[in-house]
């Protein structure tokens, strides 16, 4: 499982020119800072309930907010948008393969669970449309990009 992991101030996800997914700031938030986390998820073929969890505690725990606070801290909103993609093999060619991308059926129940387990440590998480055609808009503040792999 692969994550992209990126800072953000602002985020939505549309797809058909309909917002599905956003970051929302609520009153909840601890601090000033209105950050939140956009995340790119992507499923490898095998990947299980192991890379689930250890993706999902590192987009929760991870100290890259400001002061080196982490989503958990502070209750920042996470918008998460599945991609297969970013299992695109560039290395022969110039065409992508996407033979270490999980499909579909594989892919969706782990980024479901990716999602509930975020949820279930208290954070408010929306996400994109599994499997549709999607336009990710974001501020991503910094910039701030991490790559996260299980």
């Amino acid at each position: 499982m692969r994550a992209v992991i990126q800072r953000a101030t602002s985020g939505e996800v549309r797809v058909d020119g309909r917002v599905v997914g956003r970051l929302v700031f609520g009153s909840s938030m601890v601090g000033e800072t209105r950050q939140g986390l956009v995340v790119l998820l992507g499923v490898q073929r095998g990947d299980g309930p192991d890379q689930v969890a250890t993706v999902a505690r590192k987009i929760a725990e991870l100290r890259i907010l400001d002061d080196e606070r982490s989503a958990l801290d502070v209750s920042a909103p996470i918008l998460v948008i599945s991609q297969f993609t970013l299992y695109g093999d560039t290395r022969k060619g110039r065409r992508p393969s996407w033979a270490h991308a999980a499909p579909g059926e594989e892919a969706e129940p782990l980024v479901d669970a990716v999602v509930a387990d975020l949820r279930g440590r208290g954070l408010h998480v929306e996400t994109g449309q599994f499997g549709a055609m999607m336009e990710v808009c974001l501020v991503n503040d910094g910039p701030f990009t991490v790559l996260v792999e299980a």
